[in-house]
């Protein structure tokens, strides 16, 4: 197909169109395919040029995988052929992937244009805290100008490039026109407004309008939430995609005097607080299951909060037909249990089977009789009711191909309180970064709203009862989880104060919390990290997951006794120099 060219039309009305598309990881050929597509869209929608997310042809964040040369080798192929393709008088592209050139491998961002590579820009501020660690694998580009398309200068800082002044500041002392950024910025509650602040910061220095382009998609923990904006000079917002959807928009800008305005773009309202969260874990557990091909989910659904809350989740991200639910009841499993399943399964019109564990629990209790002779029953026996179940759903797995939904939340995550190769068996979990008061407020949000594009039946999901009884994990008689653990609001608060913020015990105490207490859960916190490492990935939702964002040794005898801090000696003299404390 041949393509009228636009270049006469670019005096003083420029088309920009912006690609919020879910790549896959390492699928170059796929990759690219999408991006002819979303051309073919900015072609029919008048575009002068599409841009891409960060990395878009190796997906994002691709790790280790952009070392290899046959990789680059193919993204660099993908990348000439589309290139090529720019020689039909369309829309130019704008392409991000990683690019080896004299012994050094960057992140690169590549305009192509009329059939060939215009030219290529190269990412300078490489991150490396929480989810990034960009430097261990690229090296850092020189600080350079903006790209002259068809007599627009155009800066292409890429993604961290914004988060300082340097490269902004460059851009705009060497003649930019306007501020193209690509991303791959992953979600995190709260992450918009630090986005606009950022982007609103460099606008307001450079005085220029600026195009923030996000990513969209779950890549193993991370899910990347689109939401991309432009900002106008002034830092007002003009443009605003929707979160969690792909999509190619046309934004619309016109010459006035010496600079460039947006006049017309797409002005869309994303979900924020526990809408946002809720959409961020479909979408995480959808991409999971779908990229790697994975016909279905199966989950136990015991009655309890956390698996009605998974079940939920897993329909609204592949629809009914695709989950299914076993309740696997045992001797303490209440008659409660049994019916508010079974409510819940109906009411998300699941497949449901109920299989009794009986007979295999009592056999293993058999088997290991001789070997436990003369000690008491303890917790022992409760786990092999998990490690029962947890044999059942794998093998549930392995016999249909179904993936297995792990349910356990972070406040459990975070003390232990699961079962290896028991209840934490699975290939993923959509709760592992959501606390426990957080997924009641999201069951009883799901009850009253349905976020866009969610497969899941409208109306009330998680019936209330199970949603008011106490937590159990049902291994025991009239078990609570309160017998073994503070109130979940008391829990979840020194959790917070100890994952999120790095605190000291005291600090937490001087919250209002008792010693013992708190002393007790940094205890279990630091326990259970050999638990932590074992488990399944789960969607990123706070700013501290456990994982690729904490990162604390297995082997570890650290406890905080709140003395440290007391009885430093300020008086030593160079402590408060880190040259002197080195020297001495």
């Amino acid at each position: 197909m041949r393509f009228a060219m636009t270049k006469n039309s670019l005096k003083n009305t420029f088309k920009i169109a912006l690609a919020q598309l879910n790549p896959i990881v390492g699928d170059v050929e796929g990759n690219e395919a999408k991006a002819r597509a979303a051309r073919t869209e900015a072609a029919r929608l008048g575009a002068d040029i599409v841009m891409f997310s960060e990395l878009f042809l190796a997906g994002y964040p691709a790790e280790d995988l952009v070392l290899k040369p046959s990789f680059q080798d193919a993204c660099r192929l993908a990348l000439t052929r589309l290139a090529r393709e720019t020689a039909d008088g369309g829309p130019a592209m704008l392409v991000g992937l990683p690019w080896k050139e004299n012994d050094c491998l960057y992140n690169a961002y590549a305009l192509l244009d009329e059939g060939q590579i215009a030219s290529i820009r190269f990412k300078a501020d490489l991150p490396n805290y929480g989810v990034f660690d960009e430097k261990r694998i690229f090296d850092a580009g020189e600080l350079a100008g903006p790209v002259n398309f068809r007599g627009i200068r155009l800066g292409l800082p890429i993604c961290e490039d914004i988060w300082g002044e340097e490269v902004v500041e460059c851009l705009t002392e060497t003649g930019a026109e306007i501020l193209l950024v690509p991303n791959g910025s992953p979600y995190w509650r709260d992450k918009s407004e630090e986005r606009f602040n950022i982007a609103a910061a460099r606008v307001t220095e450079s005085e220029l309008p600026l195009i923030y382009l996000n990513a969209v998609g779950g890549q193993d923990e991370l899910v990347f939430d689109g939401a991309s904006f432009v900002l106008d000079a002034d830092s007002s917002l003009v443009c605003q995609l929707p979160a969690f959807q792909e999509l190619v928009a046309l934004t619309i800008w016109e010459r006035k005097g010496e600079g460039w305005t947006c006049v017309e773009a797409p002005k869309e309202t994303i979900e924020e607080g526990q809408e946002a969260d809720y959409a961020a874990c479909v979408l995480g557990l959808r991409d999971y299951v779908e990229k790697n091909r994975f016909p279905g989910v199966v989950l136990g659904l015991s009655g309890g909060i956390d698996s009605a809350l998974c079940a939920a989740m897993a329909v609204d991200a592949l629809g009914p037909e695709r989950v299914h639910a076993i309740m696997m009841p045992y001797r303490y499993t209440s008659s409660d249990s049994l019916t508010d399943a079974a409510a819940c399964a109906k009411a998300l019109g699941i497949r449901y089977d109920v299989l009794p564990i009986a007979d295999a629990v009592e056999g293993f209790e058999t088997i290991l009789q001789p070997l436990f002779a003369g000690r008491p029953r303890d917790i022992t026996e409760e786990n092999l009711q998990s490690r029962t179940r947890g044999t059942i759903l794998m093998s549930a797995s392995n016999k249909f191909g179904s993936m297995v939904v792990t349910t356990g939340n972070k406040s459990e995550m975070s003390v232990g309180y699961a079962t290896l190769y028991g209840d934490m068996n699975g290939g993923f979990n959509p709760i592992k970064d959501i606390y426990k008061m957080e997924v009641f407020g999201l069951s009883t949000l799901r009850n009253r709203w349905k976020p866009k594009g969610a497969l899941g039946p409208d109306g009330v999901l998680i019936p209330e009862r199970i949603i008011t009884k106490p937590p159990s994990a049902e291994l025991r008689e009239n078990q609570k989880d309160e017998d073994s653990l503070p109130p979940y609001p008391v829990l979840d608060d020194i959790l917070e104060c100890l994952v999120e913020h790095e605190m000291r015990v005291a600090e937490i105490v001087a919250k209002g919390h008792d010693l013992d207490t708190v002393k007790k859960i940094e205890r279990l916190l630091y326990l259970a990290e050999y638990k932590r490492r074992q488990s399944a990935p789960g969607v990123k939702v706070t700013r501290r997951s456990f994982g690729r964002d904490r990162r604390y040794p297995i082997v570890n005898r650290f406890r905080d006794d709140g003395r440290a801090a007391l009885e430093i000696d300020e008086s030593v003299p160079g402590l408060k120099s880190r040259q002197a404390v080195i020297d001495v």
